[in-house]
């Protein structure tokens, strides 16, 4: 009998902790709104935004170019890109993974947000076939509130 009880209380414990984690990861339907400012007439950031709705991500665009919101949310111009997203009160600056974004809203770090700067060939948005399949290695940075970054993840691909 008290092997019965172990087997099934080990089992509900097993079965609450997976269900645990998996609500720690948000799903699309738990996702907020990504807003999205950028400037009207870029095609790599309709790319980006594109990919992200393919992902699960409903987005809000701003075709009203993206230097003044960068600012206003504090991000370091150094770390800045084409498009300037707000997420879950992160800021996503550039072509950062949806992965990353999915990570940053379940880890709820102690910062401004993450970015990719520049525009990195080979990230998404500026994978199209017009690059003839060229991707370069890029980091995409985790932005600090002290203005401060550390690698966030690195995409090193030949």
């Amino acid at each position: 009998m008290q092997r019965r009880s172990f087997v099934l209380g080990a089992t509900a414990l097993l079965g609450a902790t997976t269900l645990a984690a998996h609500a720690a990861t948000p799903t699309p339907a738990a996702l907020p709104v990504l807003q999205v400012w950028k400037d009207p007439n870029c095609g790599c950031c309709k790319d980006w935004i594109g990919y992200l709705q393919r992902d699960g991500f409903q987005v809000q665009v701003f075709d009203t170019g993206n230097t003044a919101m960068r600012q206003r949310l504090g991000l370091p111009v150094q770390y800045g890109s084409c498009h300037t997203a707000l997420i879950g009160g992160y800021v996503v600056e550039g072509h950062v993974n949806a992965r990353e974004i999915r990570r940053l809203l379940a880890e709820k770090p102690a910062a401004i947000g993450i970015t990719v700067p520049g525009m990195p060939v080979g990230s998404p948005g500026m994978d199209g076939p017009e690059y003839g399949g060229r991707k370069d290695p890029y980091d995409v940075l985790l932005v600090l509130r002290d203005g401060s970054s550390r690698v966030y993840q690195s995409y090193h691909r030949g």
